[in-house]
């Protein structure tokens, strides 16, 4: 138990080496929180709340019937949509069922827990390609100098050791940014994936969903039609058969009320949201990314945006010696280390960019 909690606190505890970014994170904190705390919520309500009731004028036990409806599903009936209730119908979806009329089934409620644990895993993905591929090179380079109050000798050795790291291995992080960028496509791919699915798993609803559910609020009440119990109907049919006191079979047609959709009405509702804003970020991050491999002049840009203290012409210089790769390292290692450390480190490491020119020429 202990290791378990041990292992659920190193998920959340704040990690303190940026390796990535903002947009990133949401994808592998935030969603990733949100959706585990979904499926606990819907879990509760499902497995230790009372998630169906089902009545039925005949005399059939309502706990057999409830069973009964929750595993082999209810359904609603497609033209009952559409008519008056109160008048015409109890209920929307609700009404007699004529045989060959068409029926909608709702499967989905048994499994939105597991699906909802399954998204969340399916976000860490891209973390933990990216993690793999990253193996805690920035931690490992950062050498301590994200600390501002070390000692003169402990910063300058430290310095001396990142700079000859970076001289020696340089234009050799080509595969450390491609990585880091397929990642960033994994995180896009991901989200508008889990859009689709989600849009199969509730049965092409999931699409429009939360753009009629805006549309909805400014329908006529008189002749609203809400979206939300169309795809989350509280109250459904559900037909039983069983064997009468003559051997003969016996249909009994019951109406099932749903508690469970309360709850899963306002989570896709909000993942339908936040899944349309990942996905834009995610897009404009891709953009960002290829601005960057292809507009030289924007690396310098963002570095000098974040070096604010380092020399300009030092860091454009750097900017114009190095490659992709090398920028990302010196990106991410300007994220961790402290302002005044990471100035003097580009001091020196322009000082050993000119030095090896030299001895090049």
């Amino acid at each position: 138990m202990d290791q378990l909690f041990g292992n659920l606190k190193g998920f959340f505890k704040t990690d303190f080496t940026v390796i990535d970014n903002n947009v990133f994170r949401l994808h592998y904190k935030a969603t990733v929180c949100i959706l585990i705390a979904f499926s606990i919520l819907v879990t509760g309500r499902q497995y230790i709340g009372d998630p169906i009731d089902c009545i039925s004028k005949d005399s059939v036990p309502s706990d057999l019937l409830d069973t009964f409806c929750w595993i082999h599903t209810t359904f609603s009936l497609t033209d009952a949509w559409h008519k008056q209730v109160g008048v015409q119908i109890p209920y929307p979806g609700v009404d007699k069922y004529i045989p060959g009329e068409q029926r909608v089934y709702h499967a989905y409620y048994q499994w939105v827990c597991f699906v909802l644990f399954l998204q969340a895993v399916l976000f860490y993905v891209p973390r933990y390609f990216w993690k793999a591929i990253e193996g805690g090179r920035t931690k490992n380079l950062i050498l301590g100098l994200n600390n501002p109050i070390m000692s003169e000798g402990d910063k300058e050795k430290s310095r001396n050791l990142l700079v000859e790291y970076l001289t020696v291995n340089l234009n050799n992080h080509n595969l450390f940014f491609y990585g880091y960028v397929l990642a960033e496509i994994l995180n896009f791919i991901n989200v508008v994936g889990q859009m689709f699915l989600m849009d199969l798993f509730l049965g092409g609803e999931f699409s429009a969903y939360g753009a009629r559910v805006l549309q909805f609020t400014e329908w006529d009440w008189s002749v609203r039609f809400d979206p939300m119990i169309k795809v989350f109907p509280r109250l459904t049919k559900c037909t039983f058969h069983m064997y009468g006191t003559s051997g003969d079979v016996q249909k009994h047609d019951a109406m099932c009320i749903l508690p469970i959709n309360i709850i899963n009405e306002k989570i896709y509702v909000f993942l339908w949201f936040w899944f349309i804003i990942l996905a834009v970020l995610s897009a404009l991050v891709l953009v960002y990314r290829a601005a960057i491999m292809f507009v030289p002049r924007i690396r310098f840009m963002v570095l000098r945006s974040r070096a604010k203290l380092a020399n300009k012409d030092y860091v454009e210089r750097i900017c114009d010696r190095t490659n992709l790769g090398d920028w990302l390292v010196l990106d991410l290692l300007c994220k961790n280390i402290d302002p005044i450390n990471f100035r003097d480190l580009v001091n020196d490491y322009v000082r050993r960019l000119d030095h090896k020119s030299l001895d090049n020429a």
